[in-house]
């Protein structure tokens, strides 16, 4: 028992600081671009490795890798960190270690893709996760009567309006609007993750501007800290589709959602657990207020478009 308690403190520790910056070389190099003598690990002029030697296929293909940000160092230690101590890898963020990070922004854009990928078919079961889940919207409930008389005292455009309302009712009510809209929300996921993420960065913002860790918290840096807290959401998602694509899959990581975002929360502010959950609780009550209306206003102006033109 000792032995595990032991384990939990230095792991415990480690996410307090886990990273160790490599010592600097005292060997001297001359740059092979731009022929400044130095030393140390990177040229000062220009910034190149020293490590950069003769070209070989292992080099094309890390740079290969390096084009989509996997192979870069920084990835997998992001990916890495926010895994096993995202708020405190967050919070180092933040204080301006940046060089050991994934930018977060090109994080969330690379880890959509991939996911739009996993989720289209390149998963353990090659099942496409957008068509079944498409599947699943579709009903078979249908308002318009066939058999209804339209009344001959209307005119040609109250007619044709009349029917652009039944027209309107039927997509509603068979599932057609909700598909169309599932695919456009899929076709641009990064955006529209970025665009929940500035609605709820606004009440969460106010709960946690003054926080244990950073009592000085602004707006901006607590965007930053939900783009990284959703890059890695992304990526426990990413692990349950390619794994486990199927409705059950999305039962478990629902669940999963609400520690998963409240434990990095609890690291990056520094507040207790109970803090973190009630602060968090009454930032997302404004933040679905906001989405029901917003979906409301939007369903309400393509109704008004789509009838009157």
């Amino acid at each position: 028992m000792s032995h595990i308690v032991e384990k939990r403190k230095e792991f415990n520790e480690w996410q307090q600081r886990p990273f160790q910056v490599a010592k600097k070389s005292e060997e001297r190099h001359c740059c092979t671009t731009c022929g400044e003598e130095y030393q140390g690990n990177y040229c000062p002029r220009c910034g190149q490795s020293a490590q950069i030697g003769r070209y070989s296929f292992k080099k094309a293909f890390l740079l290969f890798l390096d084009v989509w940000g996997v192979g870069n160092r920084g990835m997998f230690r992001s990916i890495r960190d926010l895994l096993l101590r995202p708020g405190y890898m967050i919070r180092d963020y933040l204080r301006g270690m940046q060089m050991a990070y994934f930018p977060p922004f090109k994080m969330l854009f690379l880890l959509c893709t991939l996911s739009i990928l996993v989720n289209s078919g390149m998963n353990i079961q090659g099942v496409n996760r957008f068509k079944q889940q498409e599947e699943n919207f579709s009903v078979t409930v249908h308002l318009d009567d066939p058999k209804e008389e339209t009344d001959k005292t209307l005119t040609k455009a109250e007619v044709e309006k009349q029917q652009k309302k039944k027209e309107f009712m039927n997509k509603l009510d068979s599932g057609e609007l909700f598909i169309k809209g599932y695919q456009w929300f899929n076709k641009n996921l990064s955006l529209m993750y970025l665009a929940c993420l500035l609605l709820f960065s606004v009440p969460l913002y106010m709960m946690f501007r003054h926080n244990p860790a950073i009592p000085d918290l602004r707006f901006s840096e607590c965007f930053v800290a939900m783009v990284y807290i959703t890059n890695m959401l992304i990526i426990y998602g990413i692990f349950f589709s390619l794994l486990w694509p199927n409705d059950t899959a999305d039962t478990v990581f629902d669940l999963l959602v609400i520690p998963l975002v409240i434990i990095p929360v609890k690291q990056f502010s520094g507040y207790s657990y109970w803090g973190t959950i009630w602060r968090t609780i009454v930032a997302f009550i404004p933040f679905a207020a906001m989405l029901i209306l917003l979906f409301i206003a939007i369903l309400f102006i393509y109704a008004l478009i789509y009838i009157r033109y």
